[in-house]
């Protein structure tokens, strides 16, 4: 069930049950603090579908033509409505949130299909900047915050790589193309094998290519940071003792509380914090091995920073709100086979979020108009102030700073 954003909120406190004097101090600490999500989603809306969609289904179009054109709507279209600004405005203010490292890449290592969803929010940025600009450097983030405004910094979820190489270095030539866009992080992998390494949902966890090394540096030398979030174990470890500059895991969470694949285990977090990146952890209680609500979501923040440090833990949701009514009729697409890339697990039976209630309360403990509540319970877990600010957007912009640097 779709919940409102104050129902979130109420399903978190109760798990936290904070005292009053918590409760204000979280808050208080939050709107003092820059809060940066290490790898997360801008709000988006929803609506009735236009009547362009429904045709090219039963035109028999493919199944990337039809992907694309639903994110077309969520992301832009459905902008257009007032109303559905005013609650994606709404979002970002309960959230506190000041700048969101955003998903701007469909999965994968395709030009042309990274830069259709890069276009789309640079598009929504110059459309709609009232909402939030798209900047490319950390000062620029630090500006936005101290004029009360919010912002994207952009990330794509794979490097891209020309069809046809002719060399490794005309290859690695579009590196800077995308960095020239505004690019500022990629996935060395995304759940499976390609040219640069093994993802985490591959069995034979073979590690780094030869060129997947001449992508590390080359990313350090342009200013990019390599996310190994969605890239094996040893692709990860590999990535993290090649790179000359921070490596992060952008959104995991830790592999000593979770078996999923997506987890890191302690020698991979090791050699990311050694390299001077961080452990973000993610938003999705289907990771956490635990109760699944907010309290398992801050026992792998409280691992991390409790075993290695609290300069080496962010916070990355990878998901955020959808604004807006679903459209009453919903659209019929007949079956076809999964993509490639997005490789999923089938989900543990208590964490199916659209059937389950106890799934679905879950996943709204967490939700990302909770931020603030992310902040209160650090307070409850005796962090300091200095240290959460750290936790909450610090290590991000640090990260962020230290890439750029010649």
């Amino acid at each position: 069930m779709a919940r409102s954003f104050e129902e979130c909120r109420k399903i978190g406190l109760e798990i936290l049950k904070p005292s009053d004097s918590e409760l204000q101090h979280g808050h208080e600490l939050h709107q003092q603090s820059l809060v940066w999500d290490a790898y997360g989603f801008a709000p988006t809306g929803r609506g009735p579908y236009p009547e362009k969609l429904r045709e090219i289904i039963a035109a028999g179009a493919g199944r990337d033509e039809i992907i694309d054109a639903i994110e077309e709507f969520n992301m832009v279209g459905s902008l257009e409505s007032p109303a559905i600004l005013g609650q994606i405005a709404e979002a970002w203010e309960r959230a506190g949130v000041d700048c969101v490292f955003q998903n701007a890449g469909v999965e994968g290592n395709s030009i042309e299909r990274l830069i259709k969803r890069l276009s789309r929010f640079t598009y929504v940025a110059d459309r709609h900047n009232e909402l939030y600009s798209r900047v490319a450097f950390p000062e620029q983030v630090v500006a936005a915050k101290a004029n009360g405004k919010r912002c994207l910094y952009l990330t794509t979820n794979g490097v891209p790589v020309p069809r046809d190489i002719e060399s490794v270095e005309s290859a690695l030539d579009m590196l800077k193309v995308f960095f020239r866009l505004g690019v500022r992080m990629m996935h060395m992998t995304y759940n499976r094998r390609n040219l640069i390494g093994d993802g985490c949902a591959e069995t034979s966890n073979a590690g780094l290519s030869d060129f997947g090394r001449e992508v590390v540096w080359e990313m350090n030398r342009v200013g990019i940071i390599p996310d190994v979030a969605h890239s094996g174990q040893r692709t990860s470890l590999e990535t993290a003792q090649c790179s000359k500059k921070p490596v992060v895991a952008s959104h995991s969470v830790a592999g000593k509380l979770s078996s999923h694949y997506r987890a890191k285990s302690d020698e991979t977090i090791k050699a990311i914090i050694k390299s001077g990146g961080y452990i973000g952890i993610c938003a999705h209680p289907p990771f956490y091995r635990g109760s699944g609500y907010i309290d398992s979501f801050l026992d792998h923040i409280d691992y991390v920073a409790k075993n290695y440090g609290a300069d080496y833990v962010a916070i990355g949701t990878d998901h955020s709100n959808q604004v807006g009514i679903p459209d009453p009729e919903p659209l019929v697409i007949s079956a076809r086979r999964p993509i490639f890339e997005q490789y999923w697990s089938e989900p543990d039976a208590p964490f199916t979020q659209d059937v389950d209630e106890h799934g679905s309360k879950m996943y709204d403990s967490v939700a990302w108009t909770n931020w603030p509540l992310f902040t209160v319970g650090l307070v409850q877990r005796g962090y300091s102030d200095n240290d959460i600010q750290k936790i909450i957007g610090g290590n991000v912009k640090r990260v962020a700073e230290e890439t750029l640097e010649a």
